[in-house]
């Protein structure tokens, strides 16, 4: 069925006015202070097939109108006005990266904790894709009692935690020559290319097979999202609306927050061609907690993937704000990333 014009209008003034208040809405307040034109009977009527079409739900038969899912997604795709940022709040975003290091991880705690302090929500971010990045150098240090510490050198950071097996009866020698030789095999490749390098290489390694079995694992579990590579921020805001009054949302919200693998899968899956992606409810991916939503960016500038951040919140999100605050900070990102390579480059030319 096509909406007409007037049931747009409706519907996006019930949509702002229960995002404002998380009061439902009812057709006296939207006659008395939106539509003056119309009747109050008129635009009950209005609510009323609404409501029959799924945009709208009552909770009681004398009460206002909410939202639902469905109206959320077509208010976003359809309704929705764009949204604005304060002079002040634009200052602070530019603030927020001065002057920022080439740290990945010191990157991505500013950039949640600036989206959670002009959002108010809980944010997330999640380093760029790992298994994308490029092995510079790799070395395997004897440790003694047949292990060896694994170091590996990428493009945005050291790995140096990982500790494997070798044979026993291996010397430091034959340590650093499998060590040369393996570094051969992956320096220049992608973390993500551990996997298609073991079944060929595999047998071909005689002595140095075990090795290199300890290494492919160790890079393996490099290209997943790990704990570190996810951050939370404002963990304690979404206690400030008040469909956190309910003890259920609370331990729905508590269970996903808690669990740094299941917030990479509900942030870490998008598309790279959609700037902004927004999930409502767990309706469109069950791995969210019922009765939220979750607004996604990925950001990248120069060629450079930058990671991918994301606000939850309750269904009743300010939407428009979240999206304007997740747009200008990509664009701010942008005009660091930007920034910094001007400087190297002229750096160089000097």
């Amino acid at each position: 069925m096509k909406m007409s014009d007037r049931k747009k209008k409706i519907l996006q003034i019930v949509v702002d006015e229960y995002i404002n208040t998380a009061v439902p809405v009812s057709s006296k307040s939207i006659a008395e202070k939106h539509l003056t034109g119309v009747s109050s009977a008129t635009v009950r009527n209005e609510l009323a097939s609404l409501e029959e079409l799924g945009y709208l739900t009552q909770f009681h038969t004398s009460g206002g109108r909410v939202p639902s899912p469905m109206a959320y997604r077509f208010y976003i795709e359809e309704l929705m006005q764009e949204g604005h940022l304060s002079e002040q709040d634009l200052d602070y975003i530019e603030r927020a990266f001065a002057g920022k290091s080439d740290d990945v991880e010191h990157l991505i705690k500013s950039v949640a904790k600036v989206i959670s302090d002009l959002t108010d929500y809980t944010s997330v971010g999640i380093g760029p894709a790992a298994e994308e990045e490029k092995i510079r150098k790799l070395n395997l240090l004897p440790c003694g009692d047949g292990r060896a510490l694994l170091v590996i050198m990428t493009g945005s950071r050291i790995l140096r935690d990982s500790f494997i097996d070798i044979p026993e009866s291996m010397s430091d020698g034959e340590l650093e020559n499998a060590s040369r030789t393996i570094a051969k095999l992956f320096e220049g490749r992608a973390l993500s290319e551990a996997k298609d390098v073991e079944s060929d290489a595999a047998e071909e390694f005689g002595q140095y097979r075990q090795v290199l079995s300890e290494v492919i694992d160790a890079l393996k579990s490099y290209a997943r999202p790990r704990d570190e590579d996810v951050v939370l921020s404002g963990a304690d805001k979404i206690f400030r609306h008040p469909e956190y009054e309910d003890i259920e949302n609370v331990k729905n919200f508590l269970a996903v927050i808690s669990s740094k693998d299941r917030l990479a899968e509900i942030i870490g899956d998008e598309d790279d061609e959609i700037q902004i992606n927004v999930k409502i409810g767990s309706g469109e991916d069950k791995d969210m907690p019922e009765k939220c939503s979750v607004v996604t960016a990925t950001y990248s500038a120069g060629g450079k993937s930058l990671g991918t951040y994301g606000v939850i919140g309750p269904i009743r999100m300010d939407y428009p704000k979240v999206i304007t605050v997740l747009e200008n900070v990509g664009k701010a990102l942008e005009s660091l990333v930007s920034s910094k390579r001007k400087g190297k480059d002229k750096d160089r030319d000097e």
